[in-house]
């Protein structure tokens, strides 16, 4: 799955939306590396987006990235209703779930206000989409809302440190939500196992 995303490229503060090209080379290279991994994540060769902070990747519209997020959209778009991502990132998963007319709305809370900066102005036009500036373990939503989906991703990589995080974000909205998961939580669980 291909998700194109309409994000400007631009600075602000410590953080950028690029513009990014991965040849033919850079994809055998890196995707035999990958084969040795656990979960190993590979890309295929074409022009995508990535969000930067200080220079280190965040995020990107790879194939690697929106596997990770296939079950959320998924789910969501077929669950339909209230939806709540913790994490905006470059939009990709916002954008891939309002092509669902079943959502009602969509709550995106995002900390780094650089970020919301970047990416927000792209999803102004959908009067779905609330993009709130807050830190998704301090955040309280509203009473009377239940999420059918909640997507957690606020982790810049993919480590067993991100779990106990994961814990607390997942019994924050256990009671909450129909369903929710997290940013590559199986891959992070594999890791801690070693």
């Amino acid at each position: 799955m291909e998700i194109q995303i309409d994000v400007p490229d631009g600075k602000s503060g410590n953080w950028e939306v690029s513009t990014f090209t991965v040849s033919e080379k850079d994809v055998a290279l890196g995707n035999i590396r990958a084969m040795f991994k656990p979960g190993g994540r590979t890309i295929n060769p074409g022009t995508y987006k990535r969000l930067t902070r200080n220079g280190n990747v965040i995020m990107s519209n790879t194939q690697a990235e929106i596997s990770d997020q296939l079950s959320f959209i998924y789910i969501a778009r077929r669950a339909g209703g209230h939806v709540l991502i913790n994490g905006l990132g470059l939009g990709v998963t916002l954008n891939a779930i309002l092509e669902s007319e079943e959502i009602e709305s969509i709550t995106v809370i995002e900390k780094p206000e650089d970020v919301i900066n970047l990416v927000a102005s792209t999803f102004t036009n959908d009067k779905r989409v609330s993009i709130i500036h807050a830190d998704a373990y301090e955040w309280r939503p509203p009473k009377d809302i239940r999420y059918s989906a909640v997507w957690h991703d606020i982790w810049d990589n993919i480590c067993a440190d991100n779990l106990p995080q994961m814990t607390k974000l997942h019994r924050k909205y256990g009671k909450r939500c129909d369903w929710q998961e997290s940013w590559c939580r199986e891959l992070c669980q594999r890791y801690a196992r070693y």
